[in-house]
Order: C-alpha cells, then sequence, then structure tokens
C-alpha cells in the first residue's frame, strides 16, 4: 500500500469522466476504476472463508426439535445475504465497505441461543430479525450516529488499531500458528509443529505477499493470496494426495471437479419471533440486548476503523455519510436473520481490499457481485485455503497499525483506556469486548479526575450499557 495514500485523496478530479466516475466519485477519491475492481476482488478472496465457516458454525448444533441446518443451505443463504447487502454499501453508502455474516454473532445464535437456551433454529434467527430491526431504528433516530461522534478522537484511534492487531491474530489462527484452545473461545495457544506442509503454504505466501507489499506492486495482495492458492494446491496434489485440507472442507486447495452448484433457497424466510414465548418476554430481552450491543459497536468500531485506513475521516474524525453505512448494515442484519444466514455485519477485512487502493463504492459492488456468484460457483470459493488469505489477514494488521504513535500515551487518561481497547480486542477474540472496556475506563478516570463535565452525556449513557453487557451474568 502506497504510503501517499492521503496526497492521493486530494487529487484534482479528472474534468468530465465517465458516468462510473461520477457516480461513485473516484476521481475525486483519488482512485481508478481499475483500482476499485482489483480491491473489489481482493476484499472477496478474503472473505470468501466465510461462506464455508458460517455453515460449519450453525450446521455444528441440533436444535430442540431436532433439525439440523444443511451445508449447501446455509452457503447460499450466506453468499446470497452477503452480496444484496455488500451491493446496497456499494450504490447507496458509497464506501469499499463488504457486509457478510458476522463471526462470533453466528457462534453466539449456534451455541448460546440454539444449544444453550433450547430455541428451535427459526426462533433464534428471530431473535436476530428483531436485534437488526432494533438497530435500523436507532440509525433512522441519529442515536447511532450521535454515539459514534461522541467518542473522543484517541479511543477512535485506538479502534482502529486494536482491529489491526485483532486482523493479526485472526491471520496467525488461519495460518494454523495460534490455535484455539478447547475449552475456550479465545484462540490463544500456539501449535508446536511448524513442519507442516501446511505452514510451507503459509510461509510461502506470507513471502511472497511480503515482497509485493514491500515492492509496492498494484493488485500485490490480489496476486498473492492466487499465488498461494496455486502453490497450496500443488503441495496437496503431489505430497498429500488432496488430504491435507479435508479437515477445513471439501475441496479446499484442490481443482474442483465442476465450477457450478445448485443453489438450494429452503432456508429464506424460516424465522420466528416464537422465542419470547419460549423464553419468556423480559428473558427474550436479554439476548436481544446482547447481540444488539455486539453489532452495534463492531460495525461503529469498524466502520471507523476502515475510514481511518482509506484516509476518508474528516478533521473531527467523523466519516462522511455515516448514517447510511449505519443503516445498510442494520438492514443487513435483520436480514440475515430472516435468511437463516445469522446476523451480517461490516467485515474488518474489507480493510484488504482498501489496501488495495479502494476508495469508492465500486468496490464492494464487484465483491457483493461476487458473492452472488458464488450462489452458483460455490465450489470455486472453496477452493482458497485459509493459509493464503492469512498472510494477507497479518500484512492488513500491519497497515492499521501504524496510527499507534497518534495516540497521546504520554496522557494517562487516554493511553490506559487505549491500552485497553487495543489488547482485550485480539486476546477475547471480540471487538466489542475491546471498545467495552475503553469506554469504561475512559468515563471512570474522567470521573475521578473530577473531569466529568468532559465526556459527552452520551459516553454514559453508553458506558452504562457496556457495564451491564459485561456485568449481566453477575446480575443474573
Amino acid at each position: 500500500m502506497s504510503d501517499t495514500k492521503h496526497d492521493q485523496l486530494v487529487r484534482v478530479p479528472t474534468a468530465g469522466g465517465s458516468g462510473l466516475d461520477r457516480f461513485f466519485k473516484i476521481s475525486e477519491r483519488g482512485s481508478s476504476i481499475r483500482t476499485e475492481v482489483v480491491a473489489g476482488i481482493t476484499t472477496w478472496l478474503t472473505m470468501a472463508y466465510i461462506l464455508f465457516l458460517n455453515p460449519q458454525i450453525l450446521g455444528a448444533v441440533t436444535d430442540s426439535a431436532g433439525t439440523t441446518l444443511g451445508f449447501p443451505q446455509v452457503l447460499t443463504v450466506t453468499a446470497l445475504v452477503a452480496g444484496v447487502a455488500t451491493l446496497a454499501m456499494g450504490l447507496w453508502a458509497n464506501y469499499p465497505f463488504a457486509i457478510a455474516s458476522g463471526l462470533g454473532l453466528n457462534a453466539f445464535v449456534a451455541f448460546t441461543l440454539v444449544a444453550g437456551n433450547g430455541l428451535t433454529w427459526p426462533e433464534a434467527m428471530g431473535v436476530i430479525v428483531v436485534e437488526g430491526l432494533v438497530i435500523t431504528l436507532l440509525v433512522l433516530t441519529g442515536f447511532r450516529n450521535a454515539v459514534l461522534n461522541a467518542i473522543p478522537m484517541d479511543l477512535k484511534r485506538a479502534i482502529a488499531i486494536g482491529i489491526g492487531l485483532f486482523l493479526t491474530i485472526i491471520g496467525l489462527v488461519n495460518a494454523g500458528i495460534v490455535v484455539r484452545a478447547e475449552t475456550t473461545v479465545p484462540p490463544l495457544g500456539i501449535t508446536t509443529n511448524f513442519t507442516s506442509l501446511r505452514m510451507l503454504a503459509f510461509a510461502i505466501g506470507l513471502a511472497l505477499c511480503s515482497i509485493l507489499v514491500v515492492r509496492k506492486i498494484r493488485g500485490g495482495l490480489l496476486i498473492g493470496i492466487i499465488g498461494t492458492t496455486i502453490v497450496a494446491a500443488i503441495i496437496n496434489g503431489i505430497w498429500g494426495h488432496n488430504s491435507i485440507w479435508d479437515a477445513v472442507g471439501p475441496g479446499i486447495a484442490q481443482v474442483p471437479d465442476s465450477v457450478t452448484g445448485t443453489p438450494d433457497f429452503g432456508l429464506l424466510g424460516n424465522f420466528s419471533f416464537g422465542f419470547f414465548g419460549t423464553l419468556g418476554f423480559l428473558t427474550a430481552i436479554v439476548p436481544v440486548f446482547a447481540v444488539m450491543l455486539s453489532d452495534f459497536f463492531d460495525t461503529m468500531g469498524t466502520a471507523v476503523a476502515l475510514g481511518e485506513e482509506a484516509g476518508l475521516l474528516d478533521d473531527e474524525g467523523k466519516l462522511p455519510g455515516m448514517n447510511r453505512v449505519l443503516l445498510v448494515d442494520s438492514l443487513a442484519a435483520a436480514a440475515g436473520g430472516a435468511a437463516s444466514a445469522s446476523s451480517n455485519t461490516t467485515f474488518i477485512e474489507s480493510a484488504a481490499g482498501i489496501s488495495e487502493g479502494g476508495r469508492t463504492g465500486l468496490a464492494s459492488v464487484v465483491t457483493g457481485a461476487l458473492f452472488l456468484l458464488c450462489v452458483f460457483l460455490s465450489p470455486l470459493a472453496g477452493v482458497i485455503p485459509p493459509e493464503a488469505t492469512a498472510p494477507v489477514l497479518i500484512i492488513v494488521g500491519y497497515f492499521m497499525m501504524r496510527g499507534i504513535g497518534e495516540i497521546d500515551w504520554r496522557d494517562p487518561a487516554i493511553g490506559i483506556p487505549a491500552l485497553l481497547t487495543i489488547g482485550l480486542m485480539p486476546f477475547t477474540y471480540s471487538i466489542t469486548n475491546g471498545v467495552g472496556a475503553g469506554f469504561i475506563a475512559y468515563t471512570a478516570i474522567r470521573v475521578m479526575q473530577g473531569k466529568f463535565r468532559d465526556v459527552h452525556p452520551l459516553m454514559y449513557v453508553v458506558t452504562a450499557g457496556f457495564l451491564f453487557y459485561f456485568l449481566r451474568g453477575v446480575l443474573a
């Protein structure tokens, strides 16, 4: 990624320009159609894993009615909702932000709502629909954006940096270096096997991506993903007898037998509000609030981080047209529940396309179109191994970490909340946990300093919400 991205953003637009250029403001933002297309493809390649990971997570649990969600069905609705929502983000909000089923949120649906609370799959998806509609209402009233604008700039920077570190951890998990502990959600273990063929594929991919980025090759991350996939397929075919990636999913790092698949739309509209009766009205509010709180701040933190990386924030650290981003994201959450794909949210992996120069919604249109194609071409999406996207996530993590020096670390009232924000995201595997800890620490420190007037009133409201989020188990 070029270090002159901010200079590029003030480039004088080309006079005239195509209708496509004017609609997406491509020249105005210092980009080009080719760059946006490459960025959109890169983001899709980095996110394609969700097409297979989401069905694995949602299909891991059988509900109280004995129903298990089938892999082809979930893959189809995952691709469909991601495609439509990402297209909406590009055409309506005009930002290179892609949307898909949220990691963590899908695990909450499967293991908490279905396995823990005993809801059926339609009832669990009904929780997501209600949560999405409530957040949409908060966007339309302006409350969600008002909260974002109340956050101090250094905390916004810390959120972006924390997400960068989070991306790095995700990359290391995908590479197999950091491994998930069996009894806890955060992947804190370290592998003892650095000599596997999968690790070799990752090492080659990291070296290739690093060289391409250092040499400032346009499309370097995209080339790195494709090159690593080819290397993995060769390793898998020659030394692994096409079985090395069997544990990850069918067809990974293999030449697909077919490039087309028959979509199954049977899960569309399969949701129910019966969870109010199953849990009781007051009890049912708790999971709705928990999912809403996570979705609320994950999206806000992610959007600010991506806007910062793209150089699109204004002088006050605000993202112009943020309400459109939040509205699309909120409706996508409800749509994900209505389609049984779980809550959809803006993906931090969009930073991969931004790092390739994506600055407009055209990149999202490309990403969304590729997701829609995956409804029919799912075998191709399944070729990409996690070791091919892991190097990209690590390098994007580096890009997003570069703003760490802009935080005023000499002021402990800022430094301590910033540290908690940055540290807790990767080590608890939750953006929400990091944002919440930082908000609570910032508000508490300011109050103890006697500077309670320096804290925006909405920060007190949000801090109270996060206190409930962290203490809800104690208060239950």
